[in-house]
């Protein structure tokens, strides 16, 4: 009789530590609450899902899995958590694309409001992991971030094969993310009971080649007089989601999952991205490949022998352009989207820290800093020893080159710079996330005219590409899917063409006779120059899909080279409209290329990937 009650005791001990049986518990699940959004109603949704939080009894914390903000403001970031700061319990949050792709600071003040952009925690015995996912400044697909994988390895490595996993992230893990199979592969390894999601804005499921995922609804009204979000109940062998609509009351469950162990080595097989185009073009090869820890949204430099570029948690690295192996590291203290520009032995860019930077090319030492007001993510311009540059605090500044001393400033901006500007008959042209393109005389910085498409939305504003322009004329691209050409003199609207769907990738021939500019499926197309009417050259079928990523066409030795979202760099003929190669480095956006001598080309990828190609 004795040895009862420790057999109980030894039972109730083992029954404790086995996984998908720990005790239970509530959570709530908000996500999609776009504070700023033009409805209006978001900051009034969510003030009532956090007051109605708040008065329910037995809910331990809440999960904010992304798109908080419409457009990733300073003011719209401020004002949401503001409002989530006043949630009574714990709350764990990660961004979405809305927080991160129009960020003017590149995802710093997301991390400056809410402590990070990702977490770990554990519960009851549940480890809860959450990722950020972009993309983040450029449009692309979501993309986890390279430094985001990372530190998933450091922290599933820190995890017990047997503990139960719930990952948290703003997409579901399907090709929404162009880097899904990084974090499924991961995850499968492990006792990953379930994921939840944000993103698409409604309850469903969303299970992942085998492994199960709920996305959430949206905390917006939508047509409805209020909004809502989940209540997640873990039980001992079961998760039950059930809707809530703040001060009404809460559905019937919607959906139930069992928990238990998990064993994902079923045999089963599952598509990944196939890299054959690289055999067909075999001739086309890489010289070396480096990656970086973090992504890598911009376009490397050649300068002193060496490939130089900044990476997203603020980073400068130089590579050996003969080998790719790392000669020289500089530590910013912000997200790094500039592209950086040469001048004698200097390289310049702009950082989310709020800084102007000049490093010596050749040993990555300090030669200058300018401090601004907000985050720079513009990338510079540098002509007649003057560096032209826009940031995120309303201004746009000429600097000197060789001591970033002042030289003007043109304010009254209202949103970020965030692409390289064009000289052109004296007067420095650039897009802001302000709905305008603008036109200064490089002399003084005085306003000459500027543009916008009518649009009272901000999203459509000509910000991502980089203008060209010849005779006169001033081409622009723009995610309202026209082509403009505007009178260089005045900002007067030529013409405007929608013809070809063109978005954020623009490029001029050489001759300087044609426009090139990449559509939103499949095709290249080429416009004539000229003062009176689009009129469409020619276009080309290169069978890269669909496509929206601001990758720019370089035109040089006869051919044009572009990337696009699938991590596959392109050369093709314009004289033959034929694809002379293609070669695939990822499956994440390839940034505008750099060009070198002798038939080679540097790209690189936001997952990081530097590489060196010759063809």
């Amino acid at each position: 009789m004795k040895k009862i009650p420790l057999l109980l005791l030894l039972f109730c001990a083992w029954l404790a530590t086995q996984p998908g049986l720990a005790q239970s518990f509530k959570f709530a699940f908000v996500t999609d609450t776009h504070i700023g959004s033009p409805s209006g109603g978001a900051e009034e949704d969510l003030e009532r899902t956090i007051a109605d939080i708040n008065q329910l009894p037995g809910i331990d914390f809440v999960l904010l899995t992304g798109d908080i903000t419409e457009m990733g403001t300073n003011k719209e970031l401020k004002h949401a958590k503001q409002i989530i700061s006043k949630l009574k319990i714990p709350y764990y949050i990660v961004p979405g694309n809305h927080d991160t792709g129009w960020s003017e600071s590149g995802g710093v003040s997301f991390i400056r409001e809410f402590g990070s952009d990702k977490f770990v925690f554990e519960h009851k015995g549940i480890k809860f992991i959450g990722c950020a996912s972009g993309p983040y400044v450029r449009m692309s697909d979501g993309h986890i971030p390279r430094d985001a994988t990372v530190w998933l390895d450091s922290v599933l490595a820190a995890t017990s094969k047997t503990q139960p996993i719930v990952f948290v992230n703003h997409y579901p893990l399907d090709n929404g993310l162009d880097n899904w199979y990084d974090a499924i592969d991961r995850l499968k390894k492990y006792n990953t009971q379930y994921t939840i999601c944000g993103h698409g804005h409604q309850n469903t499921v969303v299970d992942s080649e085998g492994l199960p995922g709920t996305m959430g609804r949206s905390n917006l009204r939508a047509k409805e007089a209020i909004g809502g979000y989940n209540l997640v109940e873990m039980r001992a062998d079961s998760v039950l989601f059930s809707e809530r609509t703040p001060g009404v009351g809460t559905k019937p469950v919607w959906r139930r999952l069992a928990l238990g162990t998990r064993n994902y080595n079923d045999g089963k097989t599952y598509d990944r991205p196939s890299f054959d185009v690289n055999t067909t073009y075999a001739a086309t090869k890489k010289a070396w490949s480096y990656h970086s820890d973090a992504n890598v949204i911009s376009t490397p430099v050649n300068a002193q022998g060496l490939v130089i570029f900044g990476n997203s948690v603020g980073k400068v690295e130089a590579l050996s352009e003969k080998d790719g192996k790392l000669k020289w590291s500089f530590q910013t203290g912000g997200g790094i989207f500039s592209s950086p520009a040469v001048y004698k032995d200097l390289i310049i860019f702009g950082s989310g820290d709020g800084n102007i930077y000049a490093l010596k090319a050749k040993t990555g030492k300090l030669a200058w800093k300018a401090a601004t007001g907000a985050s720079v993510l513009g990338s510079p311009l540098v002509q007649n020893k003057t560096v032209y540059i826009g940031g995120s605090d309303g201004k746009f500044r000429a600097l000197e080159a060789a001591n970033g001393k002042p030289v003007w400033e043109f304010a009254g901006l209202e949103g970020a710079v965030v692409s390289t500007p064009l000289a052109y008959e004296g007067k420095i042209i650039f897009g802001a996330w302000d709905r305008h393109l603008y036109a200064v005389n490089q002399k003084d910085g005085s306003l000459a005219w500027k543009w916008n498409n009518g649009s009272p939305n901000r999203m459509f504003s000509p910000a991502m590409c980089i203008p060209v322009a010849h005779d006169g004329v001033v081409y622009i691209v723009a995610p309202d899917r026209f082509i403009t050409a505007l009178n260089s003199q005045t900002g007067e609207a030529l013409w405007r063409s929608k013809e070809a769907t063109v978005r954020e990738s623009l490029g001029l021939s050489a001759d300087k006779k044609l426009v090139y500019g990449k559509t939103m499926q499949d095709q290249v197309v080429a416009f004539e120059t000229n003062k009176t009417a689009p009129k469409l050259a020619w276009k080309m079928n290169a069978g890269f899909g669909y496509e929206h990523v601001p990758s720019m066409l370089i035109e040089k030795d006869g051919a044009v080279f572009f990337g696009t979202k699938s991590g596959v760099v392109y050369s093709i003929n314009p004289q033959t409209q034929q694809v002379n190669w293609a070669h695939k480095i990822d499956n994440s956006m390839v940034n505008t290329v750099n060009v070198l001598p002798k038939r080679r080309l540097i790209a690189a990828t936001m997952d990081g990937k530097v590489e060196m190609l010759t063809y």
